[in-house]
């Protein structure tokens, strides 16, 4: 048996690759979008759910768990699939528009919205350091989207926005179907409504994409696909509320390639917004120790930070 020390240098080391994975996805969508702006949103959605339900079908079909009847039978399941679908196609369609770290930025506030959805649904308590916590994301995000007097609060904020309540109504929704569902269908929905949406709407256009079009797309769903697995391996090996921590630096690797790239900045007033934005979201996620708690033995949370896109 490995020593302790040894799981947490390998999750932690899992868990930092799940970062710049998911910093990689959304660095390639927002280049392919200033080159080849057809490969928008909804096109991007499509290559993801295909290469997705490809992946899940691998490892989970075959009587491995999968089940595609739930994916229409089940109420929970399709509407897991379908909020999921229109989540991930809203945080796509905001990377060209807002840019890859803003986009980012927004999306990762969904943990403040899980919770608050959690304690209407599901009853969870919620504690009163979490709401103040809440309430001051809320006022870092007031001050980040209004922090650029040049762009103000635009529609593309309201969408990244409305993705990142999409996303927590998801997990909540995640959280209630793993008592009666297994993970590969769970996933799965997610997959095949973002096929059954995105086709309709760019289905005619694949055929017209170029090669390298072909790829960045199926490169970065390939990549987002991989990202989970990482993330969902690490998570066996780690606390969560390290894991959580880890994955805030999202955006910070995020905004890096951003400005590498794309040349991509930040007011202060925005940077300030998103670090007081980003740190009580952190403090909503992760888990309140108990008193006797030990490290790596900690309360699991309702909630855990993970990237929804």
């Amino acid at each position: 048996m490995k020593p302790p020390d040894t799981y947490d240098l390998r999750g932690f080391l899992l868990m930092l690759l799940s970062v710049i994975l998911f910093a990689a996805n959304t660095l390639l969508l927002r280049a392919i979008s200033l080159h080849l702006p057809e490969a928008d949103g909804w096109m991007a959605a499509l290559f993801r759910g295909t290469v997705g339900m490809l992946m899940v079908a691998a490892l989970y079909g075959f009587g491995r768990g999968l089940s595609l009847k739930a994916l229409i039978g089940s109420k929970l399941v399709a509407l897991r699939g379908v909020i999921g679908a229109l989540s991930i196609a809203a945080f796509y369609l905001t990377i060209p528009a807002l840019g890859a770290s803003r986009a980012v930025v927004l999306n990762l506030t969904y943990p403040i919205f899980a919770t608050l959805i959690a304690a209407w649904w599901l009853k969870e308590k919620v504690s009163k350091s979490a709401m103040l916590w809440m309430l001051a994301g809320f006022a870092g995000l007031l001050l980040f989207v209004g922090g650029d007097a040049t762009r103000g609060f635009s529609n593309w904020d309201l969408l990244a926005m409305a993705g990142a309540v999409g996303a927590g109504i998801v997990v909540v929704l995640i959280r209630k179907l793993r008592e009666t569902e297994h993970a590969g269908t769970i996933y799965a929905s997610q997959c095949f409504y973002s096929i059954a949406l995105a086709l309709p709407l760019r289905g005619a256009q694949v055929t017209d994409l170029p090669a390298m079009g072909y790829l960045t797309l199926i490169g970065a769903a390939v990549i987002v696909g991989i990202s989970q697995l990482v993330m969902t391996n690490a998570y066996r090996t780690m606390p969560v509320s390290r894991g959580s921590s880890i994955q805030m630096l999202l955006p910070l690797v995020t905004a890096a390639g951003a400005y590498a790239f794309f040349g991509e900045r930040f007011t202060l007033l925005e940077l300030a917004g998103a670090a007081l934005t980003l740190f009580a979201t952190w403090r909503v996620a992760v888990p309140r120790r108990s008193p006797g708690a030990t490290e790596g033995k900690e309360n699991l949370p309702p909630l855990k930070t993970a990237p929804e896109p």
